[in-house]
């Protein structure tokens, strides 16, 4: 389960990291970034969904603050 979160993040940060790069490069010229941030709102919707269905089947337990 800790490696799918970790390539989720990943996935997020890389979508993030090209949306900057066409921001930069095509200077609002064309649709490349919104897709790259529509991406990377796909990604963090599909983590937050795998947590909670993790969280459901057991898979992960809750730990509460100490």
């Amino acid at each position: 389960m800790k490696i799918l979160v970790a390539i989720a993040f990943i996935l997020i940060i890389g979508s993030l990291g090209s949306a900057l790069f066409y921001l930069m490069r095509d200077k609002g010229g064309s649709r490349r970034t919104v897709r790259a941030l529509a991406l990377r709102v796909g990604f963090s919707v599909l983590l937050f969904v795998l947590i909670l269905v993790a969280n459901r089947l057991g898979y992960i337990q809750p730990t509460g603050l100490h």
